[in-house]
Formats: structure tokens, sequence, C-alpha cells
């Protein structure tokens, strides 16, 4: 008989950020044997620590560093994708970067849209992690890009997202998709129903969150 999961919730972990419940609905892409469904998009250790996520995308605009990634695995208890550069950080530079998030712990590397197909057959012989291609436009040559190596396409075209991964999933229809999910639960749901196997959530920052805890202080009234 199927039964629905027990919850169980402490007093001062009860207000948390909770991924949008529709993302369950993804397939998933099981890597390692772990199911990932929800991935949160974030190098913020405090939001990390209090998310329910599957996963973190932790790709950030600079260039990527051995430290940074190191916090996050040592604070983090869930997989990490780690970003290793492809855009302004070029040639063997990312390999270094990649073989260093592996060895770190790092479930996967992230490479950015400009990473050349050298790069990403060299990453794919020399981690043994999967390497994931961000995507941004239909300007691929998307077999050259598996061809090479790429395990993973991580799809992040903005409000064209759901159509990028349609084109994607009819091109290549089990190929794993990760992609972002947008601001709301609908735009989640047309990504899902596009094929995306897996959703990227951009969770509120620490001074959104604070916003509205402080203005409930300044009334007078409890912690939201």
């Amino acid at each position: 008989m199927i039964q629905n999961a027990p919850q169980i919730s402490g007093t001062l972990r009860k207000f948390a950020l909770r991924v949008p419940e529709n993302i369950s609905n993804c397939s998933g892409i099981r890597i390692f044997g772990k199911l990932i469904k929800s991935i949160i998009f974030s190098t913020d250790l405090s939001i990390i620590k209090n998310s329910n996520a599957d996963a973190i995308m932790a790709v950030y605009p600079f260039t990527p560093q051995p430290i940074i990634t190191q916090a996050l695995m040592l604070a983090a208890d869930i997989p990490v994708f780690a970003g290793v550069g492809g855009g302004l950080t070029q040639g063997k530079r990312v390999l270094n970067l990649a073989q260093f998030a592996e060895m770190q712990g790092a479930m996967g590397v992230v490479v950015n849209a400009p990473t050349s197909n050298n790069v990403v057959r060299s990453l794919s012989n020399r981690v043994d992690v999967p390497v994931i291609v961000t995507v941004v436009n239909e300007e691929f040559d998307f077999q050259k890009r598996i061809d090479n190596g790429a395990a993973i396409f991580n799809v992040s075209a903005g409000s064209k997202t759901p159509e990028l991964v349609e084109k994607i999933r009819i091109l290549h229809p089990e190929f794993p998709i990760i992609a972002t999910g947008g601001p709301t639960l609908d735009s989640i749901d047309k990504t899902i129903e596009a094929g995306a196997n897996s959703i990227t959530w951009t969770p509120p920052s620490n001074s959104e969150i604070f916003r509205d805890i402080m203005s409930a202080y300044r009334e007078g009234k409890p912690h939201p």
C-alpha cells in the first residue's frame, strides 16, 4: 500500500526555503544512484543550508576558485554541481578547476555556453563526473556537444527556455536535460512539460527574506 511520506520538522528549522512542489512532477536524473529533481541555484551557504533542494548549481559570474567549491562542499549536505568556467575562464584552467572540483567531491562540473567542443572533450576524458554543458540559445550543434562528451545539457534561455528544451527533446528524446524553471509555478510546469528532467530554482536572496522579517519586527509582530 502506498502511503504519504510522514513529515518531521523542528521548531527552529520549520522556517526554511521550500522548492516549489510542482518540481516533483519531473522525472529527475539519477546520478551515481541519487535521483536529482530540484536544484537550487545559489552559492549562499545560509540559503543552501536552509533549503530542501536535492542538489546545488554552484555557478557564479567570477572566475571559479577551488576555495569557494571547498567551502560549499564542507557546508552542504546535498550534491554540488560546480561551475568550472568556459566563458571568461578558458583552456587548461577549466580542466584544472574541474579536476579540483571532482577531488573535492563535486557530483558534476558545469561549463558555460562559450566552452569549445575541444575543452568539453578534454573534460569528459579527464574527470569521472558528468560534464554539464550550458545551453543558452538554438545556435548550438547539440549532436556535436554530445559527441564530444557532454553528459547533461543545462538549459538557461530565459523566457524561451521551454521552447529550447522542447527542441532538444525532439532531437534527443533520451538525453538528460536540466533547465531553469522560471519565476512562477506556471513557467515551471511549462518547462517540465517541454521535457526537462530536472529543474533549477532561484531562491529569494537574503535581503529579500530579511525584508519581510524586519517589517514584521518593526510592527511588533513575531517572526513570520
